[in-house]
């Protein structure tokens, strides 16, 4: 958005792998923001061109045509290394290039001419952008203020990833905030008048890209207790597609013996008919898929079955339940506590999915309605954004949220293991130690290295950060080191060592730096991004004044073909503004690289013809004193095309004051 009065208004961005989505609460309510399609989820979608960047539908609708420089599923590299096998397997099927820069993935495109790399968080960047303009439009203010959601399973690299990228768009990021929790938050809201006591709920959050499940407890009173975090970070409903994808593939190679897979236009072609298929499926048995010249000019026409769907997809499906399970076994929870089960993202519309969960809970009703499952996580980081931002309203600061750890913290102990000091799904703020020693004669200099994961081997975890420890020489297994972890209510993690007889010690807030934007690399991209929203801004006016030179030509050609200007004028003259209008309407159809002033010079021009043409032809009628034709004219014209071109042009001023006249 452009110059305007700014205010403390805060949103609540649900940043998704396929779609996002922006909330606000104003008027004692959550408003759903509609962008400029006048739909309530945007693609999470970037294209690039030859002379425009587009985000959101725009972006998605034109990915069959544009491959290579669509760029999608930002948010399944953001926060994670090139080297990832996640990221190795995505590469396989996405149709735009990721390469290696210091094992961060980059993300190349050819925009304007120019070959372009960007950063995960960039691209990410551009869709947070998009749905702060969403918002600044609809509420006709500045906004700088969100909470912005990311899956529970996300590590600390990935959050603070998303963190920088709403940097880069000129959001404040008041809090990242778990998907599950916010979705908790949108159910917490909407019943928290019907029950009384404690009910327990089990949130199943299956986007895009990932899956999260979230085992909580909600009281009348409105807290919110999370008691333990599930999941996986690499799930979702992108990888039914895929598999469809395949299936398809193969069909394809079987019936024509040629393989397809290196064609990425049909690649992209059978990702969105397996998409769309999908969407159909889980409201009928079968869908069809209908593909002309699909690969080497050979249309592809088939069909698939709901229940050749969930064969295709029963990995999938089990990878699903078992992480369920496993919630249940680490939560020492039994599934007949559970109140209510609420379904939350569009792939927990596959009716295979929606039967296995019944069946594990038992015939237990699921909660789909009870919440908008495309909607719930940016309805609730809507209510948090507006809480954090201060609003005093009852509603919003009864809700309070109690949240856990989603990842164990520990750190690197003899041998290379991993000693974990705060057990994951522990419940935050919280504080937690342990004692260590030296492991040689004479140590000065003892290492602190803190990771965050579930493996044995502290190397296969996350490394967030490191610092050394000064300390007296002594005999080995002398000096008794307290290491003490503690997470505050802003989940930062705090650690402190400290020698125990001499009292030295070192504290550090810990913040990963590990494979993150440096603070340089965050600064150009911001201002890359403010470039780029000038471009944008810039296309924009470039369009408008393309429709405004094409809206003028074709209103000019109404006008001398319709009575009763079209007695008036001669043959002559109705043929050379005919002239004038094709060679104006032929310059459009060509002018792709046209500027703004171009335009304007190309109307001026074309005005030129027109308006001597109609001055003359008033001047005329005044000469032969027809009264009545001046009247015709009046009356046919004046709002017709003087409305058109008003204040364009001095040669249309002049026409209009003689019609006045």
């Amino acid at each position: 958005m452009g110059e305007g009065k700014s205010s403390s208004v805060a949103i609540g961005i649900d940043l998704g792998t396929t779609y996002s989505c922006v909330a606000v609460w104003r008027n004692d309510g959550v408003e759903i923001i509609t962008n400029d399609q006048g739909n309530r989820i945007t693609p999470s979608c970037v294209a690039f061109t030859d002379t425009q960047r587009m985000i959101g539908d725009a972006a998605k609708n034109q990915v069959a045509a544009n491959p290579t420089n669509t760029v999608f599923d930002s948010k399944r590299l953001i926060g994670r290394k090139f080297s990832d096998p996640h990221v190795q397997n995505d590469m396989k099927l996405w149709p735009f290039q990721v390469t290696n820069v210091d094992d961060v993935p980059k993300i190349v495109v050819e925009h304007k001419g120019e070959i372009k790399s960007f950063a995960a968080e960039e691209i990410s960047s551009m869709i947070l952008a998009k749905m702060r303009e969403i918002a600044e439009k609809f509420l006709g203010t500045q906004v700088t203020n969100a909470v912005i959601t990311v899956p529970a399973y996300f590590n600390d690299s990935q959050r603070q990833a998303t963190k920088d990228a709403g940097r880069i768009a000129g959001l404040n990021v008041m809090s990242i905030l778990n998907e599950p929790s916010a979705a908790a938050i949108a159910y917490g809201l909407d019943t928290k008048d019907h029950f009384h006591g404690i009910r327990t709920v089990f949130v199943f959050d299956f986007g895009g890209g990932t899956l999260d499940l979230t085992l909580l407890t909600i009281d009348n009173s409105g807290n919110i207790t999370v008691k333990i975090h599930g999941g996986d970070t690499h799930l979702g409903g992108q990888d039914f597609d895929a598999a469809m994808v395949e299936f398809f593939a193969s069909e394809f190679q079987r019936k024509n013996r040629i393989d397809l897979r290196g064609n990425k236009r049909a690649i992209c072609r059978l990702k969105v008919a397996s998409e769309r298929a999908k969407r159909i499926l889980s409201s009928t048995t079968q869908a069809s898929i209908e593909l002309e010249s699909l690969h080497q000019g050979i249309d592809f026409y088939t069909s698939i079955t709901r229940a050749k769907f969930e064969e295709i997809n029963k990995n999938l499906f089990e990878r699903c339940m078992e992480l369920v399970h496993k919630c249940f076994e680490d939560s020492d929870m039994a599934k007949s506590s559970v109140d209510e089960v609420v379904l939350v993202g569009g792939s927990t519309r596959i009716p295979k999915l929606e039967q296995r969960l019944k069946d594990f809970f038992d015939g237990k009703d699921l909660c789909k309605k009870c919440i908008n499952a495309d909607e719930a996580v940016a309805y609730g980081a809507a209510i948090h954004a507006s809480k954090l931002s201060g609003d005093k309203n009852e509603k919003i600061q009864d809700l309070k949220l109690w949240e856990v750890t989603p990842l164990s913290l520990g750190l690197k102990e003899q041998g290379g293991l991993m000693k974990v000091i705060i057990p994951r799904n522990t419940m935050i703020p919280t504080k937690k130690q342990d004692l260590f020693t030296t492991q040689f004669h004479n140590q000065e200099i003892v290492q602190i290295h803190i990771y965050e994961g579930e493996r044995k081997i502290a190397s296969n975890n996350n490394l967030l950060g490191s610092f050394d420890l000064e300390i007296p020489p002594a005999p080995r297994g002398v000096p008794m080191i307290n290491v003490c972890f503690e997470i505050d209510s802003n989940s930062i993690l705090h650690v402190s060592a400290e020698e125990r007889a001499t009292g030295v010690m070192k504290k550090v807030s810990v913040v990963s730096n590990k494979g993150r934007l440096s603070r340089e690399e965050v600064e150009r991209m911001v201002k890359d991004a403010e470039k780029y929203k000038a471009e944008d801004e810039e296309h924009r006016q470039k369009i408008e004044a393309r429709n405004a030179l094409e809206n003028l030509a074709y209103n000019m050609r109404n006008l001398i073909e319709d009575e009763p200007v079209a007695s008036e004028l001669s043959a002559q003259d109705k043929k050379k503004i005919n002239k004038a209008i094709d060679y104006t309407l032929k310059w459009i159809d060509e002018s792709d690289f046209a500027t703004v002033d171009e335009f304007k010079k190309e109307e001026e021009g074309l005005l030129s013809v027109f308006g001597p043409i109609i001055l003359k032809m008033i001047e005329d009628l005044d000469a032969r004193g027809s009264e009545s034709g001046r009247k015709s004219l009046k009356k046919h014209s004046f709002e017709v095309v003087v409305s058109v071109v008003t204040g364009l042009v001095s040669a249309v001023c002049s026409v209009i004051q003689v019609i006045q006249g």
